[in-house]
Order: C-alpha cells, then sequence, then structure tokens
C-alpha cells in the first residue's frame, strides 16, 4: 500500500480476503486503487499489512482490522499485523504513566481479553501521530527504543543498552536494526544471504553490517528472506533472497522454471552472489541468474531518482522517491506488483506525483 499526505492511501495487490478496506472479496487488484476507509477517522495514520488481513490506525487513535479477521478499538497509538499476532499499543488501563502493549489473536476480533499485556514506558514521541502524542519508533520495536515485540515466544526481547535503535524490522527469520549512526545491524536466519554478512550463516546476536560502514543509512527493511536498506543520500543497497526478482537482480521467470542444465553447479560471482545458470541465453551460452546476493549490493532506480521509504513484502519491494513516485519489483502473482502474470521485473513505476502536487511518502508490503 502507498500513501499520500494527508491521510490518503492505495491498495493493490492479492485482496481475496477483503485485506484492502473497501476492496471487497475474492478479487486481485491489479492497479492502485483508493483504500475507502468509511468506518476510520478519515485521517489514516499508519496501515500494516500481514498476508490475510490489514490494521488501518488512523490519528484520533482507532484501530479497524479488515479481511480475514475484523474488529475494532479505541486508544491505540500503535498497531502491528502478523499472521500470528496482532500487536497493539495502547492507552494504559487505569491510573499512572506509559502504555500498554498488548498482544492478541488476529481472529479474536479484538474481543475479551488479550493474550498478553505489558505496560511500557513512552519517551521519544513526535508531532504526528494518533491524538498528538506519537513516538519516533514504530512497532514492533517498543517506544523506549530498548527491547522489540516478537510474534514468537518470547513476545518481549530486550536489546543490549549499546543499541540505541531508531527503527527495527523483523523478516520471515531475520531481524534488521537502523540505530541513531544511522548503522545497520542483522541477526537472526541467514540461509538466504538476508543477514548481509556475505554467509548463508545464522547470527544469534545483532552484529553491525560491516560492509555498509561509513555509510549513513536512513531506512530499513526486512522481507520474507530479503533486505534492503536506504542511504541518507538517497541510494537503494539489497541483499538476500532473489528467487523471485525481489531484490530486482536478474532471476529466472516463469517459464524457465525447471529449465536448469543438468550436472551445472551453482558458482559464486566476485562479490559472493550464488549463481545458477539455465540453458536459454540469447547467445546460446547458459544464462546467469543472482539466486542469493550475500552482501549488500547498490540498486539504481530508472533516471538516477533518489529513495527516501522502503517497504519489503515476503517476496517483493516497494520503494518511495523523494519526488513523491512509487516503483515496485519481484513477485507479481496475484497482483502484489503492479503488473499482473509477471514473476520479476526490474523497478518499474507503478505511482505518479499527485495532481494536487503532494507526494507520497510512505508505502507498506506484505
Amino acid at each position: 500500500m502507498s500513501k499520500e499526505r494527508p491521510g490518503a492511501w492505495f491498495g493493490f495487490g492479492f485482496c481475496g480476503f477483503g485485506q484492502a478496506l473497501g476492496s471487497g472479496g475474492a478479487r486481485q487488484v491489479h492497479s492502485p486503487e483508493p483504500v475507502r476507509a468509511p468506518e476510520v477517522d478519515a485521517d489514516v495514520w499508519r496501515v500494516s499489512a500481514s498476508w490475510s488481513y490489514t490494521a488501518f490506525l488512523s490519528r484520533a487513535g482507532q484501530v479497524q482490522l479488515s479481511g480475514s479477521t475484523s474488529g475494532a478499538a479505541d486508544g491505540c497509538r500503535d498497531a502491528w499485523a502478523s499472521e500470528a499476532l496482532l500487536v497493539l499499543l495502547r492507552d494504559r488501563r487505569g491510573p499512572g504513566p506509559g502504555a500498554e502493549l498488548q498482544a492478541w489473536a488476529p481472529s479474536s476480533a479484538l474481543r475479551g481479553e488479550p493474550l498478553w499485556a505489558q505496560t511500557v514506558v513512552l519517551e521519544a514521541e513526535r508531532e504526528d501521530g494518533p491524538g498528538g502524542e506519537t513516538h519516533n519508533q514504530t512497532l514492533p520495536l517498543l517506544p523506549c527504543a530498548r527491547a522489540y515485540v516478537s510474534p514468537r515466544p518470547p513476545l518481549y526481547r530486550p536489546l543490549a543498552p549499546e543499541l540505541r535503535a531508531r527503527r527495527l524490522e523483523l523478516g520471515a527469520e531475520h531481524s534488521l536494526l537502523l540505530d541513531d549512526a544511522g548503522r545497520v545491524y542483522s541477526w537472526g536466519g541467514g540461509r538466504h544471504g538476508q543477514l548481509g554478512h556475505g554467509t548463508l550463516e545464522a547470527e544469534l546476536e545483532p552484529r553491525l553490517l560491516e560492509a555498509l560502514q561509513g555509510l549513513p543509512m536512513a531506512e530499513v527493511a526486512a522481507g520474507g528472506w530479503h533486505s534492503v536498506c536506504v542511504s541518507e543520500t538517497g541510494d537503494i543497497y539489497v541483499w538476500g533472497w532473489n528467487e523471485s526478482g525481489q531484490l530486482a537482480l536478474p532471476t529466472r521467470s516463469l517459464a524457465d522454471d525447471g529449465k536448469t542444465v543438468a550436472g551445472e553447479a551453482t558458482g559464486l560471482n566476485e562479490d559472493g552472489s550464488e549463481v545458477e545458470k539455465t540453458a536459454e541465453a540469447e547467445t546460446g551460452a547458459p544464462a546467469a541468474f543472482i539466486a542469493v546476493q550475500p552482501f549488500p549490493a547498490l540498486l539504481d532506480l530508472p533516471l538516477g531518482s533518489d529513495a527516501i521509504k522502503a517497504s519489503c513484502g515476503s517476496r517483493h519491494t516497494a520503494v518511495v522517491t523523494r519526488t513523491g513516485e512509487l516503483y515496485t519489483w519481484g513477485w507479481g502473482l496475484p497482483g502484489m506488483s503492479h503488473k499482473a502474470l509477471c514473476r520479476w521485473q526490474p523497478p518499474a513505476l507503478c505511482l505518479e506525483v499527485t495532481r494536487e502536487g503532494k507526494p507520497r511518502t510512505e508505502a507498506s508490503c506484505y
């Protein structure tokens, strides 16, 4: 989903559960359509998308669920949706400072009591969130920036005191952290190169991404098994699994699946990326495709556009530029990128600056 200020969101992709408000069910949305949220305050502040449902959070503090589950709740400061858990940061019940972190079963429709709740301290705040009392960090990073919430036990996970986190993103098996100095740390599973350390080994603790040393980053995003970050100067770096072109690097199309050359061993490029070869290149020689990119690789957008935001779905990626264009690439079935029936494409323009000249500033993928 993409956002244009103030409060307008567009949705596209698989909507078989009605994940996008107003989209209806059992359909695919191949082109961006405005999200219609009649029951939510019109000024939607944040959208958190999971596979089968979406959480919409308004500046008035109301969250509404749409898709395989429904429900609404007031007094919310933030929301984070996943298939395993719906996590809300809500006004504290009862006297005292702070807020309450709640974990709900998505199927509960926000009725009854949460599966787990804990009072958290709010420290950093910014001006543009619900009720005028928002925080710099967004879930799954907690407002104190000293812990984060996980969809798998233990739900509450503290961070080392020396990690001054600004943003934290969770993939299917790995985590990315951006600190106050613009440095990137990664940990978790690494079997698809998603950690960016040049190996396929797992890391139990946050490890500094040495390949990006000296390049301050402004954004990080974690896909299912790939990673993206945006530098303060607008450059994009990608690494991890490229099975569906989610890194915008050459990969096999659906038509080429199963045509890998028999007996051809997987090799490595000079930068460590894993290469697959197929039998159908234009020259008649086996064509090389990148399956795994274990080091960060610089990615250029068309026309040299500078990026400001990035978001990753399980196997696709979206980037917003300084001038408000939205580019998408990766898995395009069914409708997750803006062109249907295509497994891989290079970065392609999906949405342009609005006629009113208000650039889009955010994207949310699953």
